[in-house]
């Protein structure tokens, strides 16, 4: 595991009637300052490792600064919500706090306006701006009242759910990431952390009105603009109308659905921004380890390998200790806090100091086993996969269709599914073999790879004996291959998965190739 970019102090910068909270970190020779979107909390942000992993990519090549705006997240709340002239005040202030004159600003969404309003207010003070699923304006071009109407309605039962699990923000915005329930659960205590009612609904009133297209033709400053073709919160005729307003602006159209940066691709555009940036891509040749000679098996069963033999149930000493271990699996190499780890462990005791010791214990076993593998200090605990391989990590590294299928061997913790804490990890890693398995099957039969794909369709069926799109494959592909009997077997054996559903399937030779 890679070394990760330390959490930063907050620092405050006096704004006229308020302090803009900010953080600065990265050592890079560039200084990109960041505009916000809507609504964040810059200190909360730390605690999702999507989001720490966009940090720790700017932290490579720049000095980095991002702050909240008055009346959000860490800075002050019982401040009024800015309009646009005064948030470029309060960018101004956070420049001037932090000693600096002049650098390359990174807008996110809503953050665009404001950055491109700075920018022709202090062109002095701007090197480049890069804009990310942003526009002039959050609005489209010549809103008639009744449309004005209309999305004041949607901004109200927008605010209405804010922060609740009715939040539309996470299937909107990430939507890549709405199948990860931990995620999803996480985001909507963050919501509430980066505004309260009474300022979103302050800041979508405003945002009605933020409109700088009439400035776009006197900007002089480079621009790049960063835009997802299926953005479905700013659509990608925003990012199209800068390009066509700015001159010498240059559109990246991106691949993806995510309006977040942090969620889906994020190297792609990474590397666009950093080359805007600096002028070149830097050589990171990743730090070479040798493979290591423990390795935790998750997939399918539970097993901790060392020199290739698995070992013995006895040499845990207890479950308590499997169970530490595999927890900490699912956390990837992030940390766990100690607490957490408590409560797993021994949900019906409350000794903290002596709870304490007892985790000590546990982890002292789990360090035997696995020859150390271990990092802990007084709050936390994670696995050193400097030292210890997974199964899992393999599984979320591997990229291409045929290696995520290859790589997942079963069920995540199948003796552990009853278990809350494991359904996210296996949901998300069953829903991403079902996704890559049935691309790359409906790929085989189209290329009248027929038997490959009956394979892949059984693992489908495997997976989930319920999936009628997987049983009818299967069928079909057996069809093709002149296998009649197999798809007799197969055929009856859909038509069991759902009659306890209670749907009929429809006779053999009715709906196949045949």
């Amino acid at each position: 595991m890679t070394d990760h970019t330390p959490i930063p102090p907050i620092r405050f910068a006096p704004a006229r009637g308020a302090r803009i909270a900010y953080q600065v970190f990265g050592e890079g020779p560039a200084t990109v300052v960041s505009i916000p979107p809507m609504a964040q909390n810059i200190e909360m942000a730390w605690e999702r490792p999507e989001i720490t992993a966009m940090f720790d990519r700017f932290a490579s090549f720049c000095r980095f600064v991002h702050f909240d705006k008055r009346g959000t997240g860490s800075s002050d709340r019982r401040s009024h919500v800015p309009g646009i002239d005064e948030r470029v005040d309060d960018l101004r202030s956070v420049m001037d706090h932090a000693s600096i004159e002049r650098a390359h600003f990174f807008a996110n969404s809503e953050g665009g306006p404001m950055a491109l309003l700075f920018a022709a207010t202090y062109p002095d003070r701007v090197q480049s701006l890069t804009l990310w699923g942003s526009g002039p304006s959050m609005m489209p071009p010549n809103m008639t009242a009744k449309q004005r109407e209309q999305q004041i309605d949607r901004h109200q039962r927008f605010v209405e759910v804010w922060g609740t699990a009715q939040s539309p923000v996470v299937d909107r915005f990430a939507p890549s990431l709405a199948g990860d329930q931990a995620f999803r659960s996480w985001h909507q205590r963050y919501e509430r952390h980066a505004a309260g009612t009474h300022s979103l609904r302050e800041l979508l009133e405003l945002s009605l009105d933020m409109d700088v297209r009439e400035i776009l033709p006197a900007l002089e400053v480079p621009t790049l603009v960063l835009h997802r073709s299926g953005d479905q919160v700013v659509p990608i005729e925003f990012g199209r109308e800068l390009e066509a307003g700015i001159p010498n602006a240059r559109l990246v159209e991106l691949e993806g659905n995510d309006h977040f940066g942090y969620a889906g691709d994020v190297e792609t555009w990474m590397r666009e921004m950093e080359k805007f940036v600096t002028g070149e891509l830097k050589s990171r040749p990743r730090r070479t380890r040798p493979h290591p000679s423990v390795n935790i098996v998750t997939l399918g069963r539970f097993s901790v390998d060392t020199g290739g033999t698995a070992v013995p149930a006895s040499e845990w000493g207890s479950r308590r200790a499997r169970q530490l271990c595999k927890r900490l699996v699912v956390a990837r190499g992030w940390p766990v806090t100690r607490d957490e780890l408590i409560d797993l462990l021994w949900p019906d005791e409350f000794d903290r100091p002596r709870l304490g010791a007892r985790l000590s214990v546990q982890l002292s076993a789990v360090r035997r086993v696995l020859g150390g593998g271990v990092i802990a200090d007084r709050e936390t605990v994670r696995l050193n996969l400097d030292e210890v391989s997974t199964d899992l990590d393999r599984f979320h590294a591997a990229k291409d269709e045929p290696a995520i299928v290859a790589a997942y061997t079963g069920e995540f913790l199948p003796e552990d599914r009853y278990d809350d804490w494991t359904g996210p990890t296996r949901d998300e890693a069953r829903s991403r073999f079902v996704s890559a398995a049935r691309n790359l099957a409906t790929r085989y039969s189209e290329q009248k790879h027929y038997q490959r794909s009956a394979e892949l369709s059984r693992r489908l069926i495997e997976a989930d004996k319920y999936d009628e799109a997987a049983h009818r494959m299967l069928v079909e592909n057996l069809v093709a291959a002149g296998e009649r009997g197999e798809a007799r077997h197969a055929h009856a054996a859909w038509s069991t998965a759902m009659a306890e559903l209670g749907i009929e399937v429809e006779p053999m030779g009715s709906g196949d190739r045949s």
